[in-house]
């Protein structure tokens, strides 16, 4: 090492076993600290290059913001809560969900913090945590009611936030919904193309949102098509596997047996798929199967399924986009969307 070099390492603000902090990365870039702070925000009056410098500099550094510093300068917490039952589907959804969100967040000040709670339990007690501890500047949430006193408190709170589906409660609210009236629509349109003529519907729960918008699709499209509901009971997506592939394989026994099936589930296709076949009939044949999956996995078994995408990664990235142009003060009104269904070019040729 030269006498520059040596100089200058004597002077770096930084010890072995220091955390990196503003005065580091200032020190290493030659920057004002003020300069930095605002370059790692992407301040609109920071040039490109400048930003970029520092942001290579506090990459390699590894550099993390104080976040006890930041509450106690700003106020802020810099943290965006996402709130996720640890019942959610597991084929793909919570990892494909949180993927969009942190692709976001990674060109901002924000973290993403994941908030997991179980569904059979007080919905509120994440939330109102949240609020009391002032622990988020906004929240994600999922699982959404007609009536939901999760989006009422929030609201009356004044905390930003946005919903992974839609409301009847005439509160607005910044939400992003995939549009599943339009996905069973469609699907009751597939079979009924196919022949089929007594179709079951596997729904989600009936207390949450997308159950109302589901069965709009199917009574619409049953009525359209002169087609005949078979009742699936009881049974949702939220039906345990196991219970499901046993009432399945009843059903298709039974001389009320459907010839057309629709799931809202990916992982719940495949216990429809298990009673199915365990009652000796055989998919594509006997009945046709259509389901919405957020990841595309289900043609890998079956090639029979007729699968319809909801790209729930696409999901994650509107919902952070949307909270935080909310905590901007961006109108709630102007961050509403819905995607439409995709269907998958890996199933079954028409």
């Amino acid at each position: 090492m030269d006498d520059s070099s040596t100089k200058r390492a004597a002077k770096s603000p930084l010890a072995a076993g220091d955390r990196p902090t503003l005065k580091t990365i200032a020190y290493m870039t030659g920057l004002g600290i003020t300069t930095v702070s605002r370059a790692l925000k992407d301040a609109p009056d920071i040039g490109t290059e400048t930003k970029e410098r520092v942001r290579l500099v506090a990459n390699q550094l590894g550099y993390q913001p104080n976040r006890a510093g930041v509450r106690l300068r700003t106020g802020k917490t810099n943290v965006i809560a996402l709130v996720l039952s640890i019942e959610e589907e597991l084929m793909g959804f919570t990892s494909q969900m949180v993927f969009g969100i942190s692709e976001v967040l990674a060109g901002t000040q924000y973290h993403l913090v994941l908030t997991p709670h179980s569904h059979q339990k007080d919905p509120m007690v994440p939330v109102r945590y949240i609020l009391d501890t002032a622990s988020a500047d906004g929240v994600i949430i999922s699982r959404i009611a007609p009536e939901d006193p999760r989006i009422r408190l929030m609201t009356e709170r004044n905390m930003p936030f946005a919903t992974h589906g839609r409301t009847d409660m005439g509160i607005v609210h910044p939400f992003h919904d995939f549009d599943n009236e339009a996905f069973v629509y469609e699907a009751v349109a597939k079979l009924a193309s196919k022949g089929r003529r007594r179709i079951a519907l596997l729904p989600p729960p009936a207390t949450l949102s997308f159950y109302l918008h589901s069965r709009t699709g199917f009574e619409r499209g049953l009525a359209d098509f002169d087609l005949t509901e078979v009742s699936m009971g009881r049974v949702s997506t939220e039906t345990s596997l196991g219970d499901i592939r046993v009432y399945t394989e009843a059903l298709m026994r039974s001389a009320n047996a459907p010839d057309g099936i629709i799931s809202i589930s990916g992982s719940s296709t495949i216990a429809l798929v298990a009673g199915i076949e365990a009652a000796g009939k055989r998919l594509g044949k006997d009945v046709d199967l259509v389901s919405k999956q957020s990841a595309e996995f289900l043609n890998w078994i079956r090639p029979e399924i007729y699968t319809v995408n909801e790209d729930v990664r696409q999901s994650g990235r509107e919902l952070a986009k949307a909270v935080i142009a909310r905590i901007d003060g961006v109108a709630p009104e102007l961050l509403q969307s819905i995607s439409k269904p995709t269907w998958s070019a890996m199933g079954p040729q028409d």
